[in-house]
């Protein structure tokens, strides 16, 4: 097939797919999930060197304290933090309430929230964030691959 004939091919498609009425017995969607700030969180062998090669790649110092073996960087809107014997694992952060910044939010899906979602759709948190606070919480993931996803909310609940 050329690539003209694949083009074409892919236009129709579209086209279909955007003609198509829903189906009458379809629930309704519920609106997407909005996790927060991303990050990559880091499991690393020794912090300082570790803080020196990610800054020869221009990220910065934004929090943590390498002290405690701990420190978060950016590099524009990218954000890794690199933890010294916390956790066993390479993980992916998601932050309910800030936005790249570290900004609290005025109006976002607090982490409960989020977690009786995911419930529903027949995943299952461990550990759980508990339902009965409306403080700072978390909950955590794990991937098809074992790939830890933590839900890490360090801000209250929004005032409705």
């Amino acid at each position: 097939m050329n690539v003209l004939s694949s083009l074409t091919v892919a236009a129709l498609a579209t086209a279909w797919l955007f003609t198509q009425e829903p189906q009458a017995n379809e629930p309704p969607k519920e609106p997407a999930l909005h996790l927060g700030n991303f990050s990559v969180s880091l499991s690393v062998k020794d912090i300082k060197a570790s803080q020196a090669f990610y800054e020869q790649l221009d990220f910065r110092p934004v929090g943590g304290n390498p002290a405690q073996n701990w420190v978060v960087l950016q590099n524009g809107t990218t954000t890794i933090g690199l933890f010294q014997g916390m956790f066993e694992r390479n993980m992916l952060t998601f932050n309910p309430g800030w936005n790249a910044k570290k900004e609290t939010l005025k109006e976002f899906e607090d982490v409960r929230e989020l977690q009786t979602r995911l419930k529903r759709r027949g995943l299952a948190p461990m550990p759980e964030a508990d339902s009965a606070t409306d403080g700072p919480a978390y909950f955590m993931l794990t991937d098809p691959d074992g790939n830890p996803i933590l839900v890490d909310q360090h801000v209250p609940k929004p005032k409705r």
